[in-house]
């Protein structure tokens, strides 16, 4: 018996079937397309989780500094872990901060001054130093009419980060990277009516 070869005619002919048919077509170009879709639309959203978690934690921040600027902190003798505390239940719907969140949780920066001195910029600088985070918890319960500067950072996971769209700036090339979200607050501290 011949063994059945293939005719380079039947070959042809094949080919032709396979260019005209276009079932499956759909599947493929989405196939192609949806990781790169997929990859932006999860930056968009971690993005704007972000975003919205900075303003959240702003707000919290003012609120608290409330609490100096009107002496009502003042009068109440509260301490670093009442502040802290106060600012944690502001934003706990983002964050995850209190005794029991360890390193992940919300550096508190309070600092005093008295009134007419201008803040040093040693106070000001950027509290990241080649990816790592170098700020220290610091609580100085102010007077009345001194200048208060309250800094509040957090470090927030990243996630889509590891696909190429990297918005850390902490631990930046490494398994778990973080972008350090900040909050400041300055004002001066009113009379003390009492």
């Amino acid at each position: 018996m011949r063994a059945s070869a293939t005719s380079p005619i039947a070959l042809n002919k094949a080919l032709r079937r396979f260019r005209r048919e276009r079932r499956g077509s759909a599947v493929v170009e989405f196939a192609l397309v949806a990781p790169l879709f997929f990859v932006m639309l999860f930056a968009i959203m971690e993005t704007a989780l972000m975003f919205f978690a900075a303003q959240v934690l702003e707000t919290g921040t003012q609120d608290s500094s409330r609490l100096m600027l009107t002496n009502q902190a003042q009068n109440a003798s509260m301490l670093q872990s009442d502040f802290e505390t106060n600012l944690c239940d502001r934003v706990k719907l983002m964050f995850n901060c209190g005794p029991s969140s360890g390193a992940n949780g919300i550096t508190v920066m309070v600092k005093s001054y008295p009134a007419g001195t201008d803040i040093p910029a040693a106070d000001l600088v950027d509290p990241i130093t080649s990816g790592v985070f170098t700020g220290a918890s610091s609580y100085v319960l102010p007077t009345p009419g001194s200048t208060v500067l309250i800094r509040t950072f957090y470090k927030w996971p990243l996630f889509v980060t590891q696909l190429g769209y990297n918005l850390a700036n902490l631990g930046r090339n490494t398994a778990s990277p973080q972008r350090l979200l900040a909050s400041t607050a300055v004002f001066r501290v009113e009379p003390n009516g009492s």
